[in-house]
């Protein structure tokens, strides 16, 4: 087994996050904009401010880093590629996107069953589209793709 290599970890999860991010900002500060700033507005509260949303952004790219690392540590188990890279990311969007959703915002009802799922399909296209750029950038020393190609061959039985 080899080692996971960080420098590319880091560097496919800052573009993953980056694309989520723009992803998010159409899917959420564009087309749910109007649902969001309603959402709000019934707590209470203003509109997100500058502030919140560089916060987002960190967490995206922090949450891109995480599922390039998901990548990495599945790719000897299911091989390298896009199939791999979308299993990376579904991972990573049930447990940062769609288990925090339905607990805090469908179970407790803060916002609007709409705008959760509204939000929640698209933070799915969001982390998996990400991760699959991410992924791309993914590469381990030479000879590591072929040991783990080699390996998942042999698991398949061809």
């Amino acid at each position: 087994m080899s080692s996971i290599s960080t420098g590319r970890v880091i560097l496919g999860g800052i573009v993953a996050g980056i694309v989520s991010d723009i992803l998010g900002y159409l899917v959420d500060g564009v087309w749910l904009a109007p649902r969001w700033n309603a959402g709000m507005k019934a707590l209470g509260h203003g509109n997100f401010a500058p502030n919140q949303w560089i916060g987002f952004d960190l967490l995206g790219i922090v949450c891109g880093i995480v599922a390039v690392w998901t990548y990495a540590a599945i790719r000897p188990r299911f091989g390298p590629g896009v199939g791999t890279a979308i299993k990376a990311g579904v991972a990573v969007w049930v447990l940062g996107t769609l288990v925090p959703n339905f607990g805090f915002m469908y179970l407790a009802r803060l916002f609007s069953r709409r705008l959760t799922a509204y939000t929640t399909a698209g933070g799915l296209i969001e982390v998996v589209v990400g991760t699959v750029i991410g992924a791309m950038l993914y590469k381990e020393a030479a000879g590591v793709a072929e040991t783990q190609r080699a390996a998942v061959t042999q698991k398949a039985g061809v």
